[in-house]
């Protein structure tokens, strides 16, 4: 409506755009990981807002909380966030990390780290080592870093910042989520297609597509950065949305 403003919150409460007049067109809804494999920031690269899912049953054996990079021989290993204990049934939002996470992430995290990481690798570095607080904020910092190194958009909001029945579940809940957000086009990653279908979708009034498969490496991001230059990393990101052209369901 001309006049009116449209104001993204990010975090808690953080405004992203406010006071201007934006055309929300796609969204992607996503549980925050860990430092995520490059495949990952796609969803930065090719949607309009990122909510992060962080009103969802934290996934214990997820990517949430840890994610795989190679130790000292080369080998990819698993890089784990020391975490509270939390009860089963707890969201993401709920989960704190441990008191002694910083001596025990700093011991583990050093199995994985060459003498002098490269000046990308090691701004990423800075968030990654600050494990204190809430895992969603400590998530959220880390993804903004990550995408700061590769020149990416990082307009962001968390769902427990919306207003969502709570009520919902699977694709009713995602389908609340965009629909709240204005979009007219859901995004989602490619492992979503045996979840989700086109005529809910569109008889909420949205276009369901779906990220290709991702045609490189499944590690970190971090050990992108550590072995690679971010610029390049980049360029493949939005290479392969450009090649592969992000699709409609089949």
């Amino acid at each position: 409506m001309p006049g009116s403003s449209i104001v993204f919150v990010a975090g808690r409460g953080t405004v992203v755009h406010e006071n201007s007049i934006r055309t929300m067109t796609t969204v992607a809804v996503m549980q925050p990981y860990f430092v995520p494999y490059a495949g990952y920031f796609r969803l930065f690269a090719a949607a309009d807002i990122v909510a992060l899912f962080d009103c969802v049953q934290f996934p214990r054996r997820g990517w949430v909380h840890r994610n795989r990079l190679r130790d000292g021989a080369g080998e990819p290993q698993w890089l784990t966030l020391p975490l509270a204990k939390a009860p089963r049934e707890s969201d993401i939002r709920a989960i704190t990390f441990a008191p002694d996470a910083k001596a025990r992430f700093d011991a583990e995290l050093g199995h994985f780290l060459p003498s002098r990481p490269n000046p990308a690798a090691a701004r990423l570095l800075e968030p990654i080592k600050r494990v204190s607080g809430q895992l969603v904020d400590y998530l959220e910092a880390t993804l903004k870093a990550a995408c700061n190194e590769l020149a990416l958009p990082f307009d962001t909001v968390r769902t427990s910042a919306l207003d969502i029945d709570p009520g919902l579940r699977g694709a009713d809940r995602v389908i609340a989520i965009a629909r709240t957000l204005g979009a007219d086009t859901y995004l989602n990653p490619p492992g979503g297609r045996a979840l989700y279908d086109e005529a809910a979708f569109a008889k909420a009034g949205l276009r369901l597509r779906f990220l290709p498969c991702w045609k490189g490496s499944s590690l970190s991001i971090l050990q992108c950065l550590i072995d690679g230059d971010p610029a390049k990393i980049q360029a493949e990101i939005r290479r392969q949305l450009h090649d592969q052209a992000v699709s409609g369901t089949p």
